[in-house]
């Protein structure tokens, strides 16, 4: 399996599935694969006769100072993965294909993309929402699939899919852990041995935290004490936040469900995760 490095010859594969009345299913990555990635392809393979992943490092989600000139890559050692998973088709651009002289239209997001995550990484999802429209646009897929471990990317992305009325299916995927908890990320790759360790504490405190909240715990108590425990465990907490799942905006009062979500740095590392509440009592 050799990767499609452009559009044209991309559309000329997808094509021909086409005319065979195929389904197609994406599978959006920035490479670095792990077992979360994985998942998504076996979801994607589940729902369409054909499964097309993606291997772009999006350097527009990258904010001045991020990560991008020395982020993961692994062509080699993805594609046999992804050769393996079953992936009909690698999608695998350059910058300038993506982005070709003279680029200068660009999705700006409100709503869901709005606080959390963009607070602290300026212009991400402006820059996440213009890929994927554009991934979607150039294959023409029938389904994504995206993984719950970035929550407010896959919110923001629903959002777009129904603002812009586009005919495509969004299938969410659980995020897939370490044995101790830790959410799979090809960032963890820059974690210490010691600061592994501490990595864990962060799935666990959520955890603790979704327990006392389906107890009935005020949500108020229930977050300034996970947030103490954050400060304790970690060298800086961005966020620690309970949003309504849907629109990620302020949980309403008789509510049944809720998403927690959170960020913390641990050195130069920021981890993100995320877990779903069921709050007792609503409706």
């Amino acid at each position: 399996m050799t990767p499609v490095r452009t559009v044209a010859a991309l559309c000329r594969q997808l094509d021909e599935w086409r005319v065979a009345d195929n389904t197609i299913a994406l599978v959006p990555t920035m490479g670095a694969l792990h077992d979360g990635h994985l998942a998504l392809v076996r979801a994607a393979r589940e729902r369409a006769c054909r499964v097309v992943a993606s291997l772009f490092v999006n350097p527009a989600q990258f904010a001045p100072g991020e990560d991008f000139d020395r982020y993961p890559r692994d062509e080699t050692g993805d594609m046999a993965g992804l050769r393996a998973a079953g992936v009909d088709l690698v999608y695998a651009p350059g910058t300038e294909d993506m982005y070709p002289s003279g680029f200068a239209t660009s999705v700006i997001p409100g709503g869901a993309a709005l606080g959390l995550e963009a607070d602290y990484r300026e212009g991400f999802f402006s820059g996440v929402a213009t890929v994927v429209l554009k991934l979607f646009m150039q294959t023409g897929a029938d389904v994504a699939v995206f993984g719950e471990k970035d929550y407010q990317q896959l919110v923001v992305v629903k959002q777009m899919v129904r603002d812009l009325d586009l005919r495509i299916d969004i299938v969410p995927v659980a995020t897939v852990r370490e044995a101790d908890g830790l959410a799979m990320s090809s960032r963890n790759a820059y974690l210490g041995a010691a600061e592994r360790d501490r990595a864990a504490g962060l799935f666990r405190i959520l955890m603790e935290t979704r327990g006392v909240l389906g107890e009935g715990e005020p949500p108020e108590v229930a977050i300034r004490h996970a947030s103490r425990r954050l400060e304790a465990a970690f060298d800086v907490v961005d966020y620690l936040s309970l949003r309504d799942p849907v629109t990620l905006g302020v949980v309403e009062t008789r509510a049944s469900a809720a998403r927690l979500l959170s960020a913390v740095r641990l050195g130069s590392v920021r981890l993100i995760d995320n877990v779903a509440v069921t709050l007792p009592g609503g409706e």
